[in-house]
């Protein structure tokens, strides 16, 4: 599975369950949208911390980093940890 698959998985899961994958854009603004309010935006920071290994009480945050699922997966690839970008190759 895919990365950006991996984070619409679990947006969905979290915040949209009656949403099928496909009916997601990967574009689509999940704040605007009120899919992700600021209490799961906090959650989902917290996931990606823990699911990617991602210091983020150490990077710069912005609500843009977590406006879409595409968003999303720039923000970690972006900070990312070298060693775990290696091992994914």
């Amino acid at each position: 599975m895919s990365r950006l698959a991996e984070i619409k998985r679990f947006v969905l899961a979290e915040f949209a369950p009656d949403v099928r994958a496909d009916e997601l854009a990967d574009d689509f603004d999940l704040l605007d949208n009120g899919v992700v309010d600021s209490l799961g935006l906090l959650r989902l920071i917290a996931w990606i911390g823990e699911r990617y290994d991602i210091p983020v009480d150490e990077v710069d945050l912005s609500p843009n980093d977590f406006r879409s699922v595409e968003a999303v997966d720039a923000f970690v690839t972006t900070n990312i940890p070298a060693l775990s970008q290696e091992g994914s190759r």
